[in-house]
């Protein structure tokens, strides 16, 4: 049953719902090893991706979180030309098969991005190679597109140090340093990150958007949504994927949770 938005703050100029439904699953990025990832890809046909994101509507999410590539963005023309209202921030990275990062932004803004942020491992590595000039060039680049510009990150003091300069609209924060996987060092969630995380979003001056912070499944639901909105700053947001493999229902009961929980800290 549609019961209205869900709850919702701005980033970076957009009206965005406090949760947010995350592409991981839709791309078969399961986190949890390759039969999980299998599974995922043979459950989300575009017929039941499309289908989600319309759930996800009805729910009163307005906002999606998807990468950037050919085939998200040909899902995504079919959502739109069908009806589709969910907004698109999407997940820009060298990843992105096409040839450079500004092709790749540029195609993304084509594709009808309202927001775009610059993938984790690419601002991880700035942070550590202490290279500002190329992600303020890209960020840059994507505000005179029209859109929000924001950077993604897995470790908490590569945020601090990306706010510090001042050059990012929106943080997308990672509650987990799960960022050695792209390293090649294996997914790790380690329990005492989401502290750290939640510590840096509230010292970060821009709009947050917190991701993983169910641990990519290893977390309980309802305690993993009571955690986040307890640590995050009230202008803040959740991206959540969700796989509805495990349950068909996962899209409304996650949006009935998060509604839930926004009313009784607002009470």
């Amino acid at each position: 049953m549609n019961t209205g938005m869900l709850p919702a703050t701005k980033i970076a100029g957009l009206t965005v719902t406090r949760l947010i439904i995350g592409g991981n699953p839709f791309s078969g990025f399961s986190h949890q090893g390759s039969e999980r990832d299998e599974a995922m890809l043979n459950y989300y046909t575009t017929e039941r991706l499309k289908e989600t994101l319309r759930r996800a509507e009805a729910a009163g999410i307005n906002t999606v979180i998807m990468r950037s590539d050919l085939y998200v963005h040909r899902i995504l023309r079919e959502y739109y030309n069908e009806g589709g209202t969910l907004q698109w921030i999407a997940q820009v990275g060298a990843d992105s098969g096409l040839d450079t990062m500004i092709r790749a932004l540029d195609e993304t803004v084509a594709a009808k991005a309202k927001a775009i942020y610059i993938h984790g491992g690419a601002v991880d590595q700035a942070y550590t190679e202490k290279q500002s000039k190329q992600l303020q060039e890209w960020l840059d680049h994507v505000r005179s597109c029209g859109i929000p510009a924001g950077v993604a990150g897995h470790a908490p003091e590569a945020h601090l140090w990306v706010d510090s300069l001042g050059i990012a609209d929106f943080h997308a924060v990672c509650f987990y340093n799960c960022g050695r996987l792209h390293r090649g060092g294996g997914d790790k969630f380690d329990p005492a990150d989401p502290p750290r995380a939640t510590e840096a979003i509230t010292r970060i001056k821009r709009p947050c958007i917190g991701y993983k912070i169910l641990g990519a499944g290893r977390v309980d639901t309802r305690r993993g949504f009571e955690f986040a909105f307890a640590h995050i700053k009230p202008g803040d947001a959740v991206n959540v994927g969700m796989y509805r493999g495990d349950r068909d229902t996962m899209v409304e009961e996650n949006a009935a949770l998060v509604r839930e929980i926004l009313t009784s800290r607002s009470a």
